[in-house]
């Protein structure tokens, strides 16, 4: 459904080639297997989400990496740099109905890196890391909405964008960063001197017109909105100032984005999802 055409997955790679899967008894096979043959070659490793079997994973995907997509091989050399390796979904843990929080992803993609290091000696490489907090999420996100608005006919364009989430890690520090690199840009825009008024440009300046209606169309700033009935729980009652709630000194976030204590501090806290509506409602004008 997202456009692949050729899937293998770690379901259909344990069935080719059963003898990578060992721990599980009840799974192993009777007898030696016949040769597995015409199974593809695997040319890359897409993580989308935690998976159940973390031991069947874990071992599939490294011996995927170690093969150069050839699993049922004899290893000889390893290669590197390995096949490329795409993975969303970074959250070290997420909330549900358990009183802590819960294992995510980004807990599993922490397993495979520090796997894949002892074996090898190297650091596993990605060839991109979508979802929060990267940039690209946002950016989507982003089109996404100005495709909405345009699709209901709203003619202003759209300056501002709230983001509402309750992990400091991810969720505020992914708007946060978006944020900073909308000002950059912008600015940019600015020093460029494409925000010029059309009124007094020449017809030589059509570019700097064009940049100029992209600057004055293109969305200013991302405010982030901290919630409190998620991972991120206030004792007492929602603080006046955010930064009471920037505490953080052990770093959750993926193990490629760097720690920025002002990243995980929100515009915004307010006790639940309703509430940060209505102050989106507010600060807009709408309420």
């Amino acid at each position: 459904s997202l456009g692949f055409k050729h899937v293998v997955t770690i379901e259909a790679l344990r069935k080719a080639y059963p003898l990578l899967d060992m721990v599980d008894q009840s799974r192993r096979p009777k007898e030696l297997p016949p040769p597995t043959t015409g199974f593809p070659t695997i040319e890359g490793v897409i993580l989308f989400g935690e998976p159940v079997r973390w031991e069947t994973s874990l071992q599939l995907i490294i011996d995927v990496l170690l093969s150069n997509g050839n699993p049922g091989a004899e290893l000889h050399d390893i290669p590197y740099p390995h096949l490329p390796v795409l993975a969303c979904n970074m959250d070290l843990l997420w909330m549900a109905e358990a009183k802590m929080p819960r294992f995510g992803h980004g807990t599993f993609l922490l397993c495979l890196e520090n796997i894949y290091k002892k074996v090898t000696g190297r650091e596993l490489k990605y060839e991109a890391l979508i979802g929060k907090p990267s940039t690209v999420t946002y950016r989507y996100a982003e089109y996404l909405i100005k495709q909405q608005a345009e699709k209901q006919g709203w003619k202003a364009p759209i300056q501002r964008l709230y983001a509402v989430g309750d992990n400091p890690m991810s969720d505020i520090y992914g708007a946060n960063l978006y944020n900073n690199y909308l000002k950059s840009t912008h600015q940019n825009q600015v020093q460029a001197g494409v925000k010029r008024s059309p009124q007094t440009a020449s017809p030589q300046t059509e570019d700097h017109l064009q940049l100029w209606k992209d600057c004055n169309n293109s969305v200013e700033s991302c405010e982030s909105i901290l919630v409190c009935t998620g991972v991120y729980r206030h004792s007492t009652d929602v603080p006046s100032n955010t930064e009471q709630c920037t505490t953080e000194t052990v770093f959750h976030g993926h193990r490629d984005f760097c720690f920025d204590p002002s990243l995980v501090e929100a515009s915004y806290i307010v006790q639940d999802v309703n509430d940060a509506v209505q102050l989106a409602f507010k600060k807009e004008n709408w309420s």
